[in-house]
């Protein structure tokens, strides 16, 4: 029971690593903690047009796990350019650190789904991709494109990086972005690199 605590003690740190996008209604931005819940209630809420083989209870169990790393190596947007294996090495350290407070078999359970999700092979870790790149543009969608335009983050760049796994993860969610991304686009909801200076 001890470790248990002390692990959920460590993960309440995931609510003070700061993302990009702002809730709804609010000036601050959200945080990894609330990504990881909103994501997996994504998830969840999507099932019906999830593929029949996606075990959607194990994709839910994998996107409230798939961020913990961010404890220790910091949130990174989603549309950043670089760097991306020097980040991975981080947050595999964190992962292995704050996992590793649990009893076994916890602590391998909890590594296991965190490598799948990281893989992105099976069509669980498909559909999580799908599901937590969609979430930033969900949100940017809702938001004007606010963290678009204050990033710099071009219509291309958006398409380029999350349109792949959406649509190899959840195909009916990509057809419903793709139209809102092209009608943003046409908003002036993107931003330039002038904006984000």
């Amino acid at each position: 029971m001890q470790k248990v605590i002390e692990f959920i003690r460590e993960l309440d740190r995931l609510k003070g690593v700061a993302r990009k996008n702002r809730p709804l209604g609010m000036d601050r931005f959200e945080n990894a903690a609330e990504h990881s819940w909103q994501v997996a209630v994504l998830a969840f809420s999507l099932a019906e047009f999830a593929d029949p083989a996606v075990d959607v209870d194990r994709v839910v169990r994998m996107l409230l796990v798939h961020d913990v790393g961010e404890i220790d190596a910091g949130d990174r947007l989603v549309y950043a350019e670089g760097g991306w294996e020097e980040h991975h090495a981080a947050e595999q350290a964190g992962v292995e650190r704050i996992f590793g407070l649990l009893p076994e078999p916890r602590r391998s359970k909890m590594l296991a789904l965190w490598h799948e999700f990281e893989a992105g092979e099976t069509p669980e870790a498909r559909f999580a991709h799908a599901v937590d790149r969609a979430i930033p543009a969900i949100l940017n969608l809702a938001f004007n494109g606010q963290s678009w335009v204050e990033n710099g983050i071009g219509y291309e760049r958006v398409v380029a990086r999350v349109g792949p796994p959406i649509k190899a993860g959840c195909p009916a969610l990509w057809d419903y972005l793709e139209a809102e991304l092209a009608a943003a686009q046409k908003a002036g909801w993107f931003g330039t690199l002038e904006q984000a200076r």
